[in-house]
C-alpha cells in the first residue's frame, strides 16, 4: 500500500509523482544502504565466500581422506570448519536481505531456517573453539593424563554433545523469527524477514539475548584463564630449562677441571715413570764398571757408593 503526501517537502527520496491523484506517493523502501555501500560490501562478501568455501571444504576432505590426520586437534578443526561452511553458505541470503530487505519472497520457512543454521553454527564454533582450548591446556599441562583421557572416541562423542547443545541453544529462533508485515498495508509489498511480535511480547526476544551474550562472555573468560595458565606453565619450563642449562654447564666445567686435573697427574707419573728408568739404567752401569775394578783388585773388598743425579 502506497502512502500519499500532497506536500513535496515530507516526501522521502523513494517518491513519485500521481498526476491522475495530484499528489506524490512513495513506494515501501528496499535497500537500507546506499547502493555504492552496498557493492562494496558484496564484492567483499563475495570474496570472503569464495575463500571461505574453498579453505573449510579442503579442511574437512583432507582430515576424512587421510587417517593420519585424524588427530584430536584435526577433529575440532574439521568440526569448526563445518559450521564455518554453513555460515558461508548462508552469506547469500544475509546479501539478499541487505540488497532486498522487504517484500521477503523466499518463504517463511527458509527465514526460520537460515537465521537457525546461522544462530546453530556460532553457537558451535564458539563452543567447539572452548573445548580445543580446554584438550590444549591439558595436553600441555599435563600431558601424561591427556594421552590416556584424551582419546578420539571421547573427542567424537564430545563434539557430538557440543553441536546437540548448540541446536537446543539456537531452537527457539524459529519462534523468535519469521516473516510479518507491517499492519494495515499488503504483506505481499511489506513482508520482512525479522524478530515475530510474540517473541518481542512475551521477553523471549530479551532472554536470547542473554543466552547469546553468556555464549559470548562465557567462551571469552574460559580461553582467558586457560590461555594464562598455559602460558604460566610454558614459562615456568622454560625458567626450569634454564636453570637446568646452568647446572648442565656448571657440571661440565667440573668435569672439564678434573679431566685437565687426570691429563696433568697422568703427565707427571710419565714423567716420573721416565725418570725411574734413566736412573735405573745408570745404577746398572755403575755396578758393572765396579765389578770391573773389583776383579781387577784382586779379590779385595770394597764398598759401592751410588749416586743418581738428575
Amino acid at each position: 500500500m502506497d502512502v500519499m503526501w500532497t506536500n513535496p517537502s515530507n516526501c522521502s527520496s523513494n517518491c513519485s509523482w500521481d498526476a491522475n491523484a495530484n499528489v506524490y506517493t512513495s513506494l515501501p523502501p528496499i535497500t537500507i544502504f546506499p547502493v555504492p555501500v552496498l557493492i562494496g560490501v558484496t564484492v567483499t562478501c563475495v570474496l570472503f565466500f569464495l575463500a571461505g568455501v574453498a579453505g573449510n571444504l579442503t579442511t574437512i576432505m583432507v582430515v576424512f581422506k587421510y587417517k593420519e590426520m585424524r588427530t584430536t586437534t584435526n577433529l575440532y578443526l574439521s568440526s569448526m570448519a563445518f559450521s564455518d561452511l554453513l555460515i558461508f553458505l548462508c552469506l547469500p541470503l544475509d546479501l539478499y536481505r541487505m540488497w532486498r530487505y522487504r517484500p521477503w519472497t523466499l518463504g517463511n520457512a527458509l527465514c526460520k531456517l537460515f537465521q537457525f543454521v546461522s544462530e546453530c553454527c556460532t553457537y558451535s564454533t564458539i563452543l567447539n573453539m572452548t573445548a580445543l582450548s580446554a584438550e590444549r591446556y591439558f595436553a600441555i599441562c599435563f600431558p601424561l593424563r591427556a594421552k590416556v583421557t584424551v582419546t578420539k572416541r571421547r573427542v567424537r562423542g564430545l563434539i557430538l554433545a557440543l553441536w546437540t547443545v548448540a541446536l537446543c541453544s539456537a531452537g527457539p529462533v524459529f519462534v523468535l523469527v519469521g516473516v510479518e508485515h507491517e499492519n494495515g498495508t499488503d504483506w505481499r509489498e511489506t513482508s520482512e524477514c525479522k524478530a515475530t511480535e510474540y517473541g518481542e511480547r512475551t521477553g523471549l526476544l530479551s532472554a536470547m539475548v542473554w543466552v547469546s551474550s553468556g555464549f559470548f562472555l562465557l567462551p571469552v573468560f574460559c580461553l582467558t584463564v586457560l590461555y594464562g595458565l598455559i602460558g604460566r606453565k610454558l614459562w615456568r619450563r622454560k625458567r626450569r630449562r634454564r636453570d637446568r642449562m646452568k647446572s648442565r654447564d656448571s657440571s661440565n666445567r667440573q668435569t672439564i677441571k678434573m679431566l685437565g686435573e687426570c691429563v696433568a697427574r697422568c703427565g707427571c707419573y710419565v714423567y716420573l715413570c721416565k725418570n725411574v728408568c734413566k736412573c735405573d739404567a745408570r745404577i746398572k752401569v755403575s755396578v758393572r764398571c765396579k765389578m770391573r775394578n773389583d776383579k781387577a783388585a784382586s779379590n779385595h773388598s770394597f764398598s759401592t757408593y751410588i749416586l743418581c743425579a738428575n
